[in-house]
C-alpha cells in the first residue's frame, strides 16, 4: 500500500489545526489503523521530552506529543524536527531533531531555512516508512505568499507526501472570530495551483449556534472553489487539552459543591513564559478557578500562586519587579499561602542567578526573590530529561504530597544548588537522590514539570479525579465523528 496523509491546513495561527490534528490521529487509531503525527516546524515555548534521535532524550512541541499519545503510539524527535522556542519578539532557539543547535539559532531565518528542510524532510521520510498513514498538522496559514519561497512547514511537506504517495488536505476557519468564509475562500484563491486538488474539504471551528443559519454560505462557497465544508465543529472549551501557546481562556471552571466561591488558582504570565499547558488539569478541578495574572490586580484574592517556567527567566524577573508583582508574591508568601514555582519559577524564587556567558539571555547577575535558599548557574548543554520522583516529607499546605510518585520531566539551563541559611529543605528527589524540589514554609520549588498532570498530585492537594487524556482523546474523535458529514473522514481516508 503506498503511503498516505492527511494535511490540516489552517487559514491562520490558533483555527484549529492541533486539535483537528489530534482528533484526527485518534479517530484513525480506533479504526486499527497505524497512524503518527508530524508537523515539520512549530513555533512554541510548550515542549515536551521524548526519545532522542540517537538515544537518551530531546524535546518537542507539545502539540506533537499529544497528537501521538492520540495515535496510541510513542511519541519521538521525528514527529516534530524543527522547534523554535521564542526568546524575544526577533529570535528564538532553535531545536533540530530534540537538541539545541546554537549555529542555527543565531543564523538569520531566510539562511537557515534550507538546512532546517533538509532535516524536516529526512524525519518525514523516516516516519512515512515506519506508519501507513501521516496526520501532518500545517503551521499559521499555507497563504502566507511572502513567504512561500521558503515556506517547507506547509507547502513543502504537503509536496514530499503527494509526491511519496498520496495526500488529501483540509482547510480549517475559526468562525467564532468571524469572517470564516473570507479567509477559505481567500486562503484557497493564494494556495499554488499544483497543491489546490489535494484539498478535499473546508472545516468551520468553533460554532456557537444553529448550523443552519450558515446557508447558503458552504453552497456558494463549494460553488466558487469546488471544494465542500465537510464539518462544522462546535465550541468547545471543556475539551480536557492544552491550546497550541498553553494560554487557555477564562471560562468558567467546575463549580465548588454547596455554592461556595472557587479557590482561585493565580498562574503568572511573564512575557517569555513557557510550558504553560502541564497546568490545563487544573481547570477541570471542582471548586477552583484559574486565572492568568499579568498584573497587581490580577493577584488580589488569589489562594494560590504559580510561577510557571520561562525561557528567558532574568528578562521576565526583571518584568515582574516592574510590574510590582513581585511584591505581592512576597506578601502573599508572608500570609501563609501557597506559592509554587516550576523550573523558571523555581529559579525566580531562590536567592540569586548568575549568567555569565549569556546562556538564558543577556549576561549577567541578578538576584532572586529569596523566598528559597538556592543559587541559579546557567550553563550549557541544556538539560532534557524524563524523570520518576518521589516527595518524602513536605509540611504544612504541601504535607499531603509525602509519599506521592510522579513521573515529569525536566527542560532547562539552569543548575540549581542550595545556598545561604536561610530555611528550607528538599523534599523531592529521582531514583538516583538528586534533590528537584524544596520548600521553606508555604513556599515549594520544584524544578520538575508536570505536576498537576499527575492524578496522584491532584488526589492528594485537591481529592480530585479529572478526565483522562484518554477521554480526552476519545471525546474529539467522537466529536468530529458527529459533525463531519456523514462518511465524509471515512472518504477522506479511503481517498488517499
Amino acid at each position: 500500500m503506498k503511503p498516505r496523509a492527511i494535511m490540516v491546513w489552517g487559514c491562520s495561527s490558533g483555527a484549529g489545526k492541533s486539535l483537528l490534528a489530534t482528533a484526527l490521529c485518534r479517530w484513525a487509531a480506533r479504526r486499527g489503523i497505524d497512524v503518527a503525527p508530524f508537523k515539520a516546524q512549530n513555533m512554541s515555548n510548550n515542549a515536551r521530552v521524548v526519545a532522542g534521535a540517537q538515544s537518551g532524550f530531546g524535546e518537542i512541541g507539545a502539540a506533537q506529543y499529544f497528537q501521538a499519545l492520540a495515535a496510541r503510539i510513542a511519541p519521538t524527535v521525528d514527529m516534530n524536527p524543527v522547534l523554535l522556542k521564542p526568546e524575544r519578539d526577533t529570535a528564538s532557539q532553535v531545536v533540530l531533531r530534540g537538541s539545541v543547535a546554537p549555529c542555527l539559532s543565531r543564523m538569520p531565518w531566510r539562511e537557515r531555512s534550507t538546512q532546517l528542510a533538509e532535516a524536516a524532510h529526512e524525519s518525514f521520510q523516516r516516519l512515512r516508512s515506519q506508519h501507513e498513514l501521516l496526520v501532518i498538522e500545517g503551521a499559521g496559514s499555507p497563504a502566507e505568499i511572502n513567504l512561500a519561497a521558503n515556506d517547507y512547514v506547509n507547502l513543502g511537506t504537503a509536496r514530499w507526501a503527494r509526491d511519496a504517495g498520496s495526500l488529501r488536505s483540509l482547510l480549517v476557519a475559526d468562525i467564532d472570530r468571524g469572517g470564516a468564509f473570507a479567509h477559505l475562500h481567500g486562503t484557497w484563491a493564494l494556495l499554488p495551483e499544483d497543491l489546490k486538488p489535494t484539498l478535499s474539504g473546508f472545516v468551520l471551528n468553533k460554532f456557537r449556534g444553529d448550523a443552519s443559519l450558515l446557508a447558503p454560505g458552504p453552497a456558494d462557497l463549494q460553488r466558487l472553489t469546488g471544494v465542500p465544508t465537510i464539518g462544522t465543529l462546535p465550541m468547545r472549551r471543556d475539551h480536557g487539552l492544552p491550546d497550541e501557546d498553553g494560554v487557555f481562556d477564562h471560562a468558567p471552571t467546575a463549580a465548588p459543591a454547596g455554592g461556595a466561591e472557587p479557590r482561585v488558582v493565580a498562574i503568572v504570565a511573564y512575557p517569555h513564559v513557557s510550558n504553560l499547558d502541564e497546568f490545563q488539569p487544573l481547570r477541570q478541578v471542582p471548586g477552583l478557578r484559574v486565572v492568568w495574572a499579568r498584573s497587581v490586580a490580577d493577584l488580589h484574592g488569589a489562594h494560590w500562586i504559580v510561577l510557571p517556567g520561562s525561557k528567558q527567566v532574568s528578562g521576565d524577573l526583571t518584568w515582574l519587579r516592574r510590574q510590582g508583582l513581585d511584591r505581592m508574591v512576597r506578601l502573599h508568601a508572608a500570609s501563609g499561602r501557597p506559592l509554587l514555582g516550576v523550573c523558571g519559577g523555581l529559579q525566580m524564587l531562590g536567592q540569586s542567578l548568575a549568567d555569565p556567558a549569556g546562556v538564558d539571555g543577556e549576561p549577567g547577575n541578578w538576584p532572586g526573590l529569596g523566598l528559597l535558599p538556592l543559587a541559579t548557574q546557567y550553563e550549557a548543554p541544556k538539560q532534557v530529561e524524563r524523570t520518576r520522583a518521589r516527595f518524602e516529607a513536605p509540611g504544612g499546605h504541601w504535607a499531603p504530597l509525602a509519599g506521592v510518585t510522579l513521573c515529569g520531566y525536566q527542560i532547562r539551563h539552569g543548575v540549581t544548588r542550595p545556598a545561604g541559611d536561610i530555611f528550607g529543605q528538599a523534599v523531592l528527589h529521582d531514583a538516583e537522590g538528586r534533590a528537584l524540589a524544596w520548600q521553606s514554609g508555604p513556599v515549594l520549588g520544584t524544578a520538575l514539570h508536570g505536576l498537576f498532570e499527575s492524578a496522584s498530585v491532584l488526589r492528594a492537594l485537591f481529592g480530585a479525579q479529572v478526565r483522562s487524556l484518554d477521554d480526552s482523546f476519545d471525546a474529539l474523535a467522537d466529536m468530529i465523528d458527529t459533525h463531519f458529514a456523514p462518511a465524509a473522514l471515512q472518504q477522506l481516508l479511503t481517498s488517499v
